[in-house]
């Protein structure tokens, strides 16, 4: 009887480790993205993540996934892995934070959709509402951020590109989940999409050797936290739920953000920016939050007759 909400508090643990993590990437990014063009960030990313995936499996002797899930690993590995990173590296650095927030969170609406079409997952009510609050605490926080000048039409697509391919690889993910192990659905998805960014291999190369230290560190936190860690956290609370909630939660992320580079980075938000934050997580309560059951009626039992006594 204890075992679903045990399960349940295990998976809100996961979810809140990656939404944590992934929140922390965009500080790190902006490190790392001053020194690494956007294809040798994205492949030192997925090769640091894919070593520490690697020694962690060779710990626990987790062997290859069973071939039922390799079409899942192979699709989130080409487009949430590979493709999303390259091009939301390379979108952030056409548009402004702001914008390039707006557009990237369309992405959870996105796998609410896909999910409800491809996977049958349930909309209900309260996920629905959840999400309208997250996305316009969403579009307040990127507005408010937003420089009134910084975007580019190709900025904006490949923003748009990023949240299309960050989506469909969820989805895609879905399904593998139900035949692999959440650790081995994200090790070979790091593996594939590091062997599709290998041709910035010279890139990286190159700009290693120029690069300072800060921004290198910077750029295997993300392959070891954001992405080894954090991905692993996320298909363990995935395979636990539907894409759909899931993808709700991910609106914590702006919210968080916004914290992390007022604490530091030493950036003070503003009051629109912080209403916006405050939105996102109400939005995300609301979203994960369940409907009360109705207590059952209690039945008071009818006055029975006393029976005779049998006469002596």
């Amino acid at each position: 009887m204890n075992a679903r909400p045990r399960t349940e508090m295990l998976a809100a643990g996961a979810a809140t480790v990656t939404v944590v993590l992934w929140a922390s990437a965009f500080v790190s990014i902006r490190s790392a993205g001053a020194a690494y063009s956007p294809g040798a960030l994205a492949l030192g990313r997925l090769l640091s993540g894919a070593l520490a995936l690697g020694v962690i499996c060779l710990v626990r002797r987790e062997g290859l996934p069973p071939r039922s899930a390799w079409r899942g690993i192979a699709i989130s590995g080409v487009l949430w892995f590979g493709l999303y990173m390259v091009v939301l590296n390379w979108g952030e650095q056409q548009v402004d934070a702001g914008t390039a927030a707006l557009v990237v969170n369309i992405g959870p609406i996105l796998i609410a959709l896909l999910g409800a079409r491809i996977l049958g997952d349930a909309m209900p009510p309260r996920l629905l509402a959840g999400m309208a609050v997250s996305f316009a605490g969403a579009v307040t926080v990127g507005l408010s951020m937003s420089d009134g000048g910084g975007s580019s039409v190709l900025g904006v697509a490949l923003c748009l590109l990023a949240a299309v391919a960050y989506a469909s690889g969820v989805v895609a993910q879905k399904p593998a989940l139900g035949a692999a192990s959440p650790l081995q659905v994200t090790t070979f998805g790091c593996l594939v999409g590091a062997v599709l960014c290998l041709p910035f291999a010279w890139q990286l190369m190159s700009e290693a050797a120029d690069a300072p230290v800060s921004a290198t560190l910077n750029m295997v936190y993300l392959g070891v936290f954001p992405t080894a860690l954090a991905f692993t956290t996320w298909a363990y609370a995935l395979a636990r739920t539907t894409a759909s909630r899931m993808g709700a939660t991910t609106y914590a992320v702006p919210a968080l953000v916004v914290l992390m580079s007022w604490v530091t980075l030493g950036e003070v938000p503003g009051l629109l920016t912080l209403a916006g934050g405050v939105l996102c997580l109400a939005g995300v309560a609301v979203s994960r939050s369940r409907p009360r059951k109705a207590a059952a009626p209690v039945v008071v039992p009818e006055p029975q007759p006393e029976k005779a006594s049998d006469s002596a």
